[in-house]
């Protein structure tokens, strides 16, 4: 009998494992928790503002910059100040991310789950990553089921810029016109765009159970291949 064929499953880091909304708690130091919960989701959003307004101007900054850059425009917009010691606090506080309830269960299955072979593909540095990978308490039991580390430092573009998932695929050592056989697991909207209209297959964690909204793409190119309400429900989709 032949060996099934190996499944690459490409998983995006945050916002798909881990929470950046969980470091609202390191943020309630500084101000009420309510305003704090705000910051994180500003920050959050001013963080991938920059990365898509560095791919317009054909700029690069690493991430960590820009981390830090958009944490400053968040402040500055609730008025609250920080002296750099408390903004290094909370950077590094960016290491050690909680993950979301469904990620401990679903990457223990995919552990005991022959035949798949698991990434880590992300818009942070490498250090960020690895530093994710080996100090959120949540993240690091499972490291050792991602075989690489897949960044954008090499090319200096953010997702979803083209460049990036081709950029994936070689470090898959695939041709571009194997880009179906690479699953992209992300809750990320504009990465599912980008990665179906490179060819990839992308799985849409879609946790709210809002549905799928996002209107840039054209057809199917323009949507998930598949949606999933948990990342439990990834390995009976793809194996």
């Amino acid at each position: 009998m032949a060996a099934s064929k190996e499944q690459i499953l490409a998983f995006d880091l945050y916002g798909t494992l881990l929470s950046t909304e969980s470091i609202a708690t390191k943020l309630g130091k500084y101000s009420q928790q309510d305003q704090a919960k705000d910051i994180a989701a500003k920050w959050r959003w001013y963080q991938l503002e920059y990365t898509w307004r560095l791919n317009s101007m054909e700029h690069y900054e690493p991430f960590n910059t820009v981390t830090l850059k958009a944490l400053n425009h968040a402040l500055a917009e609730a008025g609250v100040s920080l002296n750099p010691h408390e903004k290094d606090t909370l950077m590094s506080a960016y290491d050690d991310l909680s993950t979301f309830p469904d990620v401990s269960p679903a990457l223990k299955t995919i552990s005991q789950t022959p035949n798949l072979h698991c990434v880590i593909f992300s818009n942070g540095t490498h250090s960020m990553v690895t530093s994710s990978l080996t100090k959120s308490a949540s993240l690091s039991p499972h490291k050792d089921i991602f075989r690489d580390i897949v960044v954008v430092e090499s090319i200096k573009k953010y997702k979803p810029a083209r460049d990036v998932y081709w950029h994936l695929l070689e470090r898959l050592g695939k041709e571009r016109s194997e880009a179906g056989e690479v699953w992209l697991v992300t809750a990320n909207p504009f990465d599912v765009v980008g990665a179906v209209g490179c060819g990839l297959k992308a799985c849409w964690v879609d946790r709210t159970g809002a549905g799928w909204v996002d209107r840039l793409g054209d057809g199917e190119k323009g949507k998930p291949t598949v949606i999933v309400k948990s990342l439990e429900e990834v390995v009976d989709i793809v194996k």
